[in-house]
């Protein structure tokens, strides 16, 4: 009968531990470079192209909201002072520096103010239709470079797409070429690479869809505030008997309706 003698089961022991180390490591080592080639790595050339690209155009979304996001901020559309710069200037009836002046600051505010300001000599209705049209030009213009996240958002998930297909077909080309008994790795690379694909296209247009969301009402929130002011700014310029009319009929004193006094 075969007996395990102290000395034997030291033997073993020595002889075993070297081997545990061994295969623990490899798999430690597999588990990570697995995880890093199931979503960064792909075995066709293809596959891996439309990987990157969307990886670059995560990145490419994320610098591009954080860039927005400091854009349209209050301090930058309605800066401080500029309405009461203005409305000062108007007081003291120097309407030539209050133009000037609202010319030289920045913001969407001071740019809709100047241009309808520009327009006193023509009259009220002339100010209201020149504040009214750079209002929606000044708004256009911050809202075109927003777009791109648009674009970004939409184009994302078919790009994902066209490489869940370009995966499948790899996948199946492979169990044809095969004879219906292929290689489980090449099989598991194609779908691999479509659902990888599928993966970065949600990646990139989930943040860009809802980052375009979030910062098109913030710009529509701001303009439609600095529309107000403006209207605010040009209210002294409004007739006496329009005024009076608006009194009349029950108008509110706000914005282009209201009067002043």
């Amino acid at each position: 009968m075969f007996h395990l003698t102290p000395r034997l089961l030291l033997a073993l022991a020595a002889g075993l531990l070297p081997l545990t180390g061994a295969a623990a490591q490899p798999a430690g080592t597999t588990q990570s470079t697995s995880f890093f080639r199931a979503f960064f790595l792909s075995e066709d050339f293809l596959g891996l192209l439309i990987i990157w690209g969307l990886i670059l155009g995560s990145v490419v979304s994320l610098s591009l909201i954080g860039l927005y996001l400091m854009r349209c901020r209050r301090s930058t559309i309605m800066p401080e002072g500029v309405h009461a710069g203005i409305d000062d200037l108007i007081r003291q009836r120097k309407f030539r520096e209050a133009i000037t002046y609202a010319q030289g600051q920045p913001g969407y505010l001071a740019h809709i103010a100047a241009a309808s300001l520009s327009e006193a000599n023509h009259g009220f209705n002339a100010m209201e239709r020149a504040l009214e049209g750079a209002a929606e030009a000044e708004a256009a213009r911050m809202l075109r470079p927003i777009e791109i996240l648009n674009v970004l958002g939409n184009i994302a998930p078919m790009v994902g797409l066209f490489g869940t297909v370009y995966g499948m077909i790899v996948a199946f080309q492979s169990l044809v070429d095969a004879g219906g008994s292929p290689d489980p790795v090449e099989l598991a690379a194609g779908i691999s690479t479509a659902l990888v694909t599928t993966f970065w296209g949600l990646i990139v247009a989930i943040p860009a869809l809802a980052g375009y969301a979030l910062i098109r009402n913030k710009v529509d929130a701001l303009t439609a505030e600095g529309l107000l002011e403006a209207e605010q700014i040009i209210r002294p310029f409004k007739p006496a008997t329009r005024r009076a009319s608006d009194k009349a009929s029950g108008k509110p004193a706000t914005g282009s309706n209201s009067g002043g006094e």
